[in-house]
């Protein structure tokens, strides 16, 4: 069986713990849930004006459009 036998094949070697997972434990899985994303925002900064303004101009071109087409 080669150079370290049949006990070799049974070993299993420990692995390195540098990461705890956030599910380990109800506490820390919270704590995790609950955090801020990194470099995101928290909440929506963004003005709903340009959104507005965007649905208004496309209304206006639609009615300029179905008018235009009416009395052509």
């Amino acid at each position: 069986m080669g150079r370290f036998g049949r006990a070799a094949l049974a070993m299993v070697w420990p692995m390195s713990d540098k990461y705890v997972d956030p599910s380990g434990n109800t506490e820390q899985f919270r704590a995790f849930a609950h955090a801020p994303e990194a470099g995101g925002p928290t909440a929506p900064d963004a003005s709903r004006t340009p959104l507005v303004a965007g649905v208004a101009v496309a209304v206006v071109v639609l009615v300029a459009v179905v008018a235009w087409l009416a009395l052509a």
